[in-house]
């Protein structure tokens, strides 16, 4: 797998990228490197990048600004990196799309770990034709779901993108229908993400599946809000031709 990987290392402290760089590639990652999130994206433009290790502030546009912009139509891996611990920036990072969030000073071997399966992800994700065998699709209210692509697809045909963590909490929600869960229980269907959950992530998760199923926060009418309990997922039921 590593072989056939590219990572973008985008850093504009030079000791900190050539660090990362020549790790991953003693590791047989092919890497490429960007000081400025503007050279990133002239690379990410010509290249089948697989995973990009962002830092948060960059000269110009920062990572998160990057983040953002990739999401609307890429699910390239994203592990941002921050020269501090902090609990808003980190939620700012997942709301954005990131899927993972890291703080200096970093173990290697830790973010090694967490690109390889993420990139995994990515690998599965892109490896599915119309030859392959695939999960089974899932129609509620008026949309669709397409499991092996992590897709939406509504009734008009537009197609929005879920990020892993997205999808397993929606794919949580569709196999408990009507079901009043608390966070705890969500978090149990989402623990396998590399970076460490709380009830802030679910929260945040919610908010961008509401978004992405156009379910208004202020009167939701799909992911309902439980005082004290949790969530319910009332999906409106399809309507017949």
């Amino acid at each position: 797998m590593a072989g056939e990987a590219i990572v973008l290392v985008v850093d504009d402290d030079p000791v900190t990228r050539n660090c990362l760089a020549e790790y991953f590639a003693a590791e047989d990652f092919g890497v490429l490197c960007a000081a400025t999130a503007e050279e990133a994206e002239d690379l990410i433009a010509g290249e089948n990048i697989d995973l990009v290790l962002l830092d948060i502030r960059l000269p110009g546009k920062d990572g998160l600004t990057l983040t953002r912009e990739l999401r609307v139509n890429s699910e390239v891996g994203i592990i941002l990196v921050s020269g501090k611990q902090d609990e808003i920036e980190r939620i700012v990072g997942l709301e954005c799309g990131a899927d993972e969030y890291v703080t200096k000073p970093f173990n290697p071997r830790e973010i090694l770990a967490r690109a390889k399966n993420l990139i995994r992800r990515v690998k599965q994700s892109r490896s599915m034709s119309p030859g392959t065998a695939r999960a089974k699709e899932v129609a509620f209210g008026a949309w669709t779901l397409h499991p092996d692509r992590r897709q939406l697809v509504d009734a008009s045909g537009v197609e929005a993108e879920l990020t892993e963590g997205e999808f397993q909490l929606l794919r949580a929600f569709l196999r408990h229908p009507g079901q009043t869960m608390s966070r705890d229980q969500l978090l149990d269907q989402i623990r396998n993400r590399e970076w460490v959950p709380s009830d802030r992530t679910v929260d945040v998760l919610v908010g961008r599946l509401r978004r992405k199923l156009k379910d208004d926060p202020a009167s939701p009418k799909v992911i309902l809000t439980v005082h004290g309990a949790g969530y319910r997922f009332t999906p409106v039921p399809r309507e017949r031709p």
